[in-house]
């Protein structure tokens, strides 16, 4: 009997009720379980949460370091005065003292395992952290072992036009990403764009990268009933996610305006949804749904098991991204998106990773800004669920399998063969 492949997984979350991201790093935790790997997981959300099938450990913050005292004194200092000394502790140092702390909280409950009990190790993260990544570059006994999961480009001024973000410290953020580079046995991104882009700033990523995408988890939704906001047997637009500045809404919102102008008939049966956070652009929004009896906008955060059902059940998946010449992210809706075997409308770049696997010659793709185009996909959209045709082929069913349990599996075997 074969011996199973075991894994070691280090995940800054695995609480799908804080962020996107967690929701991502516990799809590909379960998804490697049903691969049939053998999976044991380190978190660090500080308090006990259990996952099916394997065992999960919540590692305990270290509150006798001299960076714990000294994160503490910094939050009571801008509890009495007002005043956040992160932005001049992380010019200096690169990172914040909470950072430090809870990056040697995570390697010494690390140093507890012995590395040759595992075949890899896996760190995993979120937003701008990689805690469980800088754990990993003080374990030397682990670096042949190691695969590094970067989810976005780092430091955040890497990140692609129109972003501009520049972070304080950010040559000791270049210079702690180049180290991983050159340390793990494998960079591993969830698109291939992005191990291009990452490997554009980073070499040792194009010559020992590799992509293990977004994963799909087929999972038994509990929500029976579908909200009231959703018109049944309307042919409906959905837009799940929250709004950046970068991901403006206008263009398809006036897309939609002049596809209901085009086709004043669609005007009964029609709806546009917007769920999701969207504080920058709420007075547009507001003066838009005053205009468009037809779109509804959430009032924030809308909870994922709600978002899903209407995936579901919508005529129209809406992926949004930003007015760039390139957009090397994979949305982490993308795999619910295409489960969902519904249309994708695809706004962004031509040179994106969502536009790659929808393939060339997919059909329902513009620019964000494109009003025209996007009102002319929608007609052949509302025509197409209408008269209630079959989808054209979008080739999902490569799709599901590449988001999918078997090709996840494939991909580790042949690095562990390499």
């Amino acid at each position: 009997m074969q011996k199973k492949t075991k894994l070691l997984i280090v995940s800054e979350s695995i609480d799908v009720n804080d962020s996107s991201a967690s929701k991502g790093r516990v799809a590909l935790i379960q998804n490697l379980i049903k691969a049939g790997f053998h999976v044991k997981v380190y978190h660090f959300n500080r308090k006990e949460i259990e996952l099916t099938d394997l065992e999960c450990v919540s590692i305990q913050e270290q509150k006798s370091t001299p960076w714990y005292l000294l994160s503490k004194l910094q939050l009571l200092i801008k509890r009495l005065t007002g005043w956040n000394a992160n932005n001049q502790i992380e010019k200096k140092w690169g990172f914040s003292f909470a950072h430090f702390n809870d990056t040697y909280s995570i390697k010494k409950t690390l140093q507890k395992e012995d590395s040759r009990e595992f075949d890899w190790v896996i760190t995993l993260s979120k937003a701008a952290s990689f805690r469980p990544h800088k754990a990993l570059l003080g374990l030397p006994e682990w670096h042949t072992k190691w695969l590094a999961y970067i989810h976005d480009p780092y430091p955040m001024h890497f990140y692609p036009r129109p972003y501009t973000w520049v972070e304080p410290g950010y040559f000791q953020k270049q210079e702690f990403m180049r180290a991983i580079s050159k340390t793990c046995a494998y960079g591993v991104f969830p698109s291939r764009l992005l191990q291009e882009w990452m490997g554009s700033y980073f070499p040792d990523f194009l010559e020992r990268g590799v992509v293990i995408q977004h994963q799909w988890v087929e999972t038994p939704n509990t929500l029976t009933e579908i909200p009231d906001y959703f018109k049944k047997n309307s042919f409906t637009v959905l837009h799940a996610g929250a709004l950046m500045k970068q991901r403006n809404p206008i263009g398809l919102i006036e897309g939609f305006q002049l596809f209901l102008k085009k086709v004043p008939d669609a005007r009964a049966n029609t709806q546009l949804v917007l769920l999701g956070r969207h504080e920058y652009h709420k007075e547009v929004l507001i003066q838009k749904q005053q205009v468009i009896p037809q779109l509804y906008v959430s009032t924030g955060y809308v909870p994922f098991k709600e978002v899903q059902v209407l995936q579901d059940n919508v005529s129209v998946n809406v992926i949004l991204e930003a007015k760039a010449e390139i957009s090397p992210f994979l949305p982490g809706k993308f795999p619910h998106c295409v489960a969902a075997c519904k249309p994708i409308l695809h706004l962004g770049p031509a040179l994106s990773e969502t536009k790659r696997l929808l393939g060339e010659e997919y059909t329902f793709s513009a620019e964000i800004d494109d009003v025209v185009k996007i009102s002319e996909l929608l007609m052949t959209l509302y025509e197409n669920w209408k008269e209630k045709k079959d989808s054209p082929k979008y080739n999902f069913k490569e799709l599901n399998r590449y988001l999918g349990v078997d090709y996840l599996r494939e991909t580790l075997e042949k690095l562990k063969s390499e």
